[in-house]
C-alpha cells in the first residue's frame, strides 16, 4: 500500500499515529531515571534515545512539548543537571511500559510499578537495578527541534555494564542482555543477533553477485 502526503492527512488520526510511529522500526526501549531537587524520584519511557558520539562519550533523546504542561523528567534534568539511562530488560517490559502513565507529581513510577532501583557512587539519579546497562548521564546541550519537541544532549559520567554481555572488542551483545525493543508506542521485540560483520574497507567488499 502506497501514501500520498495526502493520503496520511486523510488517515483516522489514531491510526496515522500508529502507523507513522511505527515505520521508523524498532528502536531503543530505555527507562530514564531523575530525582529532583527536593528528592522526589521519577522513571519514564523512552524510545529516543540515540549514539552521538563516543570521544567524549555523548547520547541524546527527544523529549516532547513542554509548552502546556512541564514534565517531570525535563523539570529534575533542568534544575540538577543529572539523570540516568537504562536498558529495559525483557523481564520487566510491562513495568517498564507502565510509567508512560500520568501520575501525581509525588508519587515516584518505582514504587507505583514495583522496579527495584539502586544508587551507584553517589551518583545523584536512581538507576533501575535490574537493568544489565545503566548510564549515568550529565546534560550538556538542549536544541528545541520544528515539532516543539526539545532534543536533549547528555555526556556519559558513569557506566555499569552487567559481567559476559561484552566481548573482546567491547560489543555489547544485546541478545545475552535480553535487552527489548519497541516499534511504535507499545510493541515490544525481543532483540536476536543475526550475524557480525568486521568494519567496511574499500578493498574488502565481498563479491555479491556470487
Amino acid at each position: 500500500m502506497q501514501y500520498s502526503k495526502n493520503d496520511l492527512e486523510q488517515l483516522d488520526r489514531k491510526y496515522r499515529l500508529n502507523l507513522i510511529n511505527s515505520i521508523s522500526g524498532v528502536k531503543p526501549a530505555n527507562l530514564i531515571g531523575t530525582k529532583s531537587e527536593k528528592r522526589q524520584e521519577n522513571l519514564a519511557i523512552f524510545s529516543s534515545v540515540v549514539h552521538l558520539g563516543s570521544s567524549p562519550a555523548q547520547l541524546g533523546f527527544v523529549m516532547r512539548p513542554q509548552t502546556d504542561e512541564i514534565k517531570d523528567t525535563y523539570a529534575n534534568i533542568q534544575k540538577t543537571g543529572y539523570y540516568t539511562i537504562n536498558h529495559v530488560g525483557e523481564s520487566f517490559v510491562k513495568k517498564a511500559h507502565y510509567t508512560s502513565a500520568k501520575l501525581k507529581k509525588e508519587e515516584s513510577e518505582f514504587e507505583r510499578m514495583n522496579i527495584e532501583k539502586i544508587y551507584l557512587h553517589d551518583f545523584h539519579a536512581p538507576f533501575v537495578k535490574k537493568s544489565q546497562v545503566k548510564m549515568g548521564m550529565k546534560l550538556t546541550h538542549q536544541i528545541p527541534l520544528p515539532n516543539d519537541c526539545i532534543f536533549m544532549i547528555g555526556e556519559v559520567v558513569l557506566l555499569d555494564i552487567a559481567e559476559n554481555i561484552t566481548n573482546k572488542k567491547g560489543q555489547i551483545d544485546l541478545s545475552a542482555s535480553k535487552t527489548a525493543g519497541i516499534s511504535g508506542l507499545n510493541t515490544y521485540y525481543a532483540l536476536n543477533k543475526i550475524d557480525n560483520f568486521p568494519y567496511v574497507r574499500t578493498n574488502e567488499i565481498p563479491d555479491f553477485n556470487e
